[in-house]
């Protein structure tokens, strides 16, 4: 599942030169958590979010201690200068951690989790087409485990490997994915697992299939001897004869 499918594309945005209280309307009107800055080339420069306006309503600092002149003011210097600002541009943490809209959805997860924020603005070329939350995130996963039950359904054994989808239970929580059923070889069973594995989004595979005979036993033929065609391996299928 690609970002572009979760992401919200009507984005409500600010200026570097909108205002702070603006800023807090939109915010409020909206009921979003931050708003993508953006310049008139329409590339996302920063981010301005609740925590931001939050700063500037605590107001200026209060005067430095007479120590301070000395040791030195150990006061976060972005703090004062966001506690001091009057727009946007001011107010906003840049530059933005932003994501393209055709990376998977777990690279988002990843740099949200990594950068500890709530919002990433979806980038093309530069320019802003979308913005992903966590709440996005959420909704994703849930689809995602949906998604994963599909793809083997309708790709995996429907058209890879020509099998009923009805004969087989699927289910995934989480990306991790439960299947029972019964095919004809163990050798089936093991390829149909390891494709299961590929799909995107899935972490495991809990395999419970079952198979009416066991070609892992055959060895192979030895060298300069012909591999046993279909009708040498039915032959072998065949239980050895009960008299002499």
């Amino acid at each position: 599942m690609k970002i572009r499918d979760v992401m919200t594309a009507d984005v409500v945005t600010v200026t570097p030169e909108t205002s702070l209280h603006e800023v807090a309307r939109l915010l409020s009107q909206h009921r979003v958590s931050g708003l993508p800055v953006i310049d008139l080339e329409g590339r996302c420069i920063g981010v301005v979010s609740e925590a931001d306006v939050l700063v500037k309503e605590l107001g200026h600092p209060g005067p430095r201690h007479p120590l301070e002149w000395i040791l030195g003011d150990r006061r976060d210097a972005d703090e004062i200068r966001r506690r001091a600002a009057r727009t946007a541009r001011e107010a906003m943490t840049s530059p933005a951690i932003t994501v393209e809209p055709d990376r998977p959805v777990r690279v988002a997860a990843d740099l949200m989790v990594g950068h500890r924020v709530n919002r990433l603005p979806v980038v093309d070329e530069g320019r802003l087409v979308g913005i992903l939350t966590r709440a996005d995130l959420v909704r994703a996963y849930l689809r995602l485990d949906e998604e994963i039950v599909r793809t083997i359904r309708d790709e995996i054994l429907r058209h890879t490997m020509w099998l009923d989808p009805a004969a087989f239970r699927v289910e995934a929580e989480e990306g991790l994915v439960r299947i029972e059923g019964s095919v004809d070889r163990r050798s089936t069973a093991r390829i149909l697992e390891k494709l299961i594995g590929l799909v995107d989004g899935v972490s495991g595979v809990e395999s419970r299939l079952t198979w009416r005979f066991d070609d892992l036993d055959i060895q192979p033929a030895p060298d300069g001897e012909a591999v046993p065609g279909a009708a040498s391996l039915t032959a072998r299928e065949r239980p050895p004869a009960m008299h002499r």
